[in-house]
């Protein structure tokens, strides 16, 4: 199911401050509650959103949303993500690009490169580089899994160490402070580890939202990240201390509302 404009916009709320109240909503878009019950109703169909009394929070953050859902959620955000990182990639590059959706809209930004050679674990980027001949592509076996619309497991992390690439661009499920990137999945996990070890340049994807979430498997430091590229930062502490890891941060802009 699409998002309709302003379910968008809620859900950008909502990544931002993590609970949203009804009644709220309703005087900021002025509409009924009627009609912003809906809208959320429909959010939690796709596991975008969790009922609360009296409105939604963020879905539960030990659990993983399904692909289909992480699809749908900061769409627009992810989009320019993507299209500033496909700036920063020359013609001719060797890439790595691992699991998510954030890397799936990446290969639709890359589409119009030339002469790129990619390795990728991630059906969703294979299926939108089949159709450009330009653009060379490993696709690596292994386990799949449906839900996820990937390969993992140990073929798929010995493959990557057979290779060494300009980029490696991974995802994240989420992102602490301390402990830096994390994920749902050790086999995801182990993939993300095999592409930063792997790559000249190590490239992390991850929108604000991944700030707010806490999966248990930590896969590296910020200090195996040489660039990470984002909508925003939650506050300017994070900035420092990405900058003390020698991080390198672009930032796009985000959709959200204080």
């Amino acid at each position: 199911m699409m998002l309709n404009e302003r379910q968008d916009h809620i859900l950008a709320l909502l990544n931002h401050r993590g609970e949203l109240e009804v009644e709220q909503l309703s005087e900021q878009f002025s509409v009924s509650t009627q009609t912003i019950r809906k809208d959320l109703n429909q959010l939690c169909e796709l596991g975008l959103a969790r009922r609360i009394h009296g409105g939604v929070s963020l879905p539960a953050s030990a659990l993983n949303l399904s692909y289909g859902s992480r699809e749908q959620l900061n769409a627009g955000v992810k989009h320019k993500m993507a299209q500033a990182l496909a700036a920063r990639i020359p013609d001719g590059s060797t890439l790595m690009l691992g699991i998510g959706t954030s890397v799936a809209h990446l290969a639709r930004a890359l589409s119009q490169h030339q002469r790129l050679r990619v390795l990728t674990n991630n059906l969703d980027v294979a299926g939108v580089l089949c159709e450009y001949p330009a653009i060379q592509v490993l696709v690596i076996g292994g386990h799949l899994r449906h839900n996820d619309r990937d390969m993992v497991g140990e073929p798929v992390t010995r493959t990557l160490d057979q290779y060494r690439v300009d980029f490696g661009i991974v995802g994240a499920g989420g992102l602490h402070p301390n402990d830096g990137v994390l994920d749902f999945d050790p086999q995801e996990a182990n993939v993300s580890r095999a592409i930063l070890r792997n790559a000249r340049q190590r490239v992390l994807l991850a929108d604000a939202s991944k700030w707010s979430r806490s999966p248990m498997v930590k896969v590296a430091g910020f200090d195996s990240i040489d660039l990470l590229v984002c909508d925003s930062l939650p506050d300017i502490q994070l900035e420092h201390a990405l900058r003390e890891h020698a991080v390198g941060l672009i930032q796009t802009g985000g959709q959200m509302d204080a």
